[in-house]
């Protein structure tokens, strides 16, 4: 059986891989996917890999991200959660937590394995953050992110400063 190929490492000042996903919000589910393309040329995207809805790291993520939401949209950044739960897990969690972005169905995590972000042992993504500029060029790349304490929440935040 042939081994199908680890994707190419990615590095900061290439394009970033284009996506088209469903996604939900804590008011609705989306009929049309998003595209990372809808937002060149207007605002920075950070595309935020996590591994599944519901969990207590995962939720200290995007609720982290909630609490500062206001300094992080005045950095112009768009949000986008990514993980291999569906639309409808998202938009409970969404809800629940009263998240103010929004969360993508990666069901089939082929994003996430274009990103290195998928963990083939478990079967769900790794957490690993991405910064995509306006021009839609990787600006920031952390594989290893951790909700252990606030640096890496604040080295993102620094990277997004440095796009202004």
């Amino acid at each position: 059986m042939a081994q199908s190929a680890a994707p190419a490492e990615l590095e900061i000042g290439q394009p970033a891989p284009a996506f088209e996903l469903r996604y939900a919000t804590k008011e609705a589910i989306s009929r049309e996917p998003l595209k990372l393309s809808d937002f060149l040329g207007k605002r920075n995207v950070v595309l935020a890999f996590y591994p599944a809805d519901w969990s207590s790291g995962c939720t200290k993520e995007v609720c982290t991200m909630r609490d500062d939401f206001g300094n992080l949209d005045k950095l112009n950044a768009e949000i986008l959660a990514i993980s291999g739960d569906y639309v409808y897990s998202h938009f409970e969690w969404a809800k629940h937590h009263d998240l103010p972005f929004k969360l993508l169905s990666d069901h089939l995590h082929d994003i996430a394995k274009a990103y290195n972000s998928y963990n083939p042992d478990s079967g769900m993504n790794k957490r690993t953050m991405f910064v995509v500029d306006k021009e839609g060029k990787l600006a920031y790349i952390d594989l290893q992110y951790s909700v252990g304490d606030d640096a890496d929440f604040n080295r993102l935040k620094e990277a997004l400063e440095k796009l202004q």
